[in-house]
């Protein structure tokens, strides 16, 4: 019973592409991380990795804002508060991917397979049961105790295996599915939990959510690298431009 309500509440998921939710093209992130580089050229990758935190935080606390603000109003019904909050995790997924994604990129991380962008971000919203739970399945992998000099988030991002790859997501989407999915009357409907919980916290649950994403991101790749990896230098003016027209994932 428990798998057919695993695989049901996956194949929903799927069936209404919040997976694609969780991935952002690489063209737009570097024209992202272009666009923040050529407001603020002398910032260090350190000090770029704060700005992207600073924007993480203050898009998700505007959007669980938003969601608390109309779920209190008179009139707006269940149903239509189920639907404030079903945006408001969209927002959140996302901003979520777009934030993670951008991180990879300034450590040099190239994010191009969909399957591995998804995974990755999904276990940074895990926060540290995501962490160990890949840990525990490289170290499955690799017949030890995990990789000792690698942060996992590289591992995940470009590095592991292909074949590896699939029975990791796999194992981190159904965990994450459990932890932030809701059966509701016949239907799953995608909680803001721990997001925020939509309308009951709003703002500040979607801002300490936020925060347990920064957190872990910075524990998946560790300190900031000393330069920026060379496709997210400053180039010519049309840099951006030529980064939307290709390097697309398929």
């Amino acid at each position: 019973m428990a798998k057919d309500a695993d695989d049901e509440l996956e194949q929903t998921w799927t069936k209404r592409g919040w997976d694609r939710l969780l991935v952002v093209q690489r063209p737009a992130v570097l024209a992202h991380l272009r666009g923040i580089r050529k407001r603020h050229p002398e910032a260090s990758p350190e000090q770029v990795l704060r700005i992207l935190e600073k924007r993480y935080l203050a898009a998700v606390t505007a959007g669980g804002a938003a969601s608390g603000a109309a779920a209190v109003v008179p009139g707006v019904g269940t149903i239509a508060s189920v639907g404030i909050s079903g945006v408001e995790t969209v927002g959140f997924l996302e901003a979520s991917a777009l934030f993670a994604q951008s991180v990879a990129e300034v450590h040099g991380v190239a994010v191009t397979e969909p399957e591995r962008a998804s995974t990755m971000v999904m276990a940074l919203m895990l926060g540290p049961s995501g962490s160990k739970l890949v840990e525990q399945f490289t170290g499955e992998m690799n017949g030890t105790g995990g990789p000792r000099s690698e942060y996992w988030g590289q591992v995940v991002g470009d590095r592991m295996p292909v074949k590896f790859l699939k029975p990791l997501a796999d194992r981190v989407r159904r965990t994450f599915l459990k932890r932030f999915a809701a059966r509701q009357g016949g239907s799953v409907v995608l909680r803001a939990v721990p997001f925020g919980v939509g309308a009951v916290i709003g703002g500040a649950g979607n801002r300490m959510a936020g925060g347990r994403v920064v957190k872990a991101t910075r524990e998946a790749f560790g300190a900031a690298p000393s330069v920026f990896p060379g496709e997210v230098l400053i180039g010519e003016a049309d840099a951006d431009e030529r980064a939307l027209d290709g390097g697309h994932v398929d």
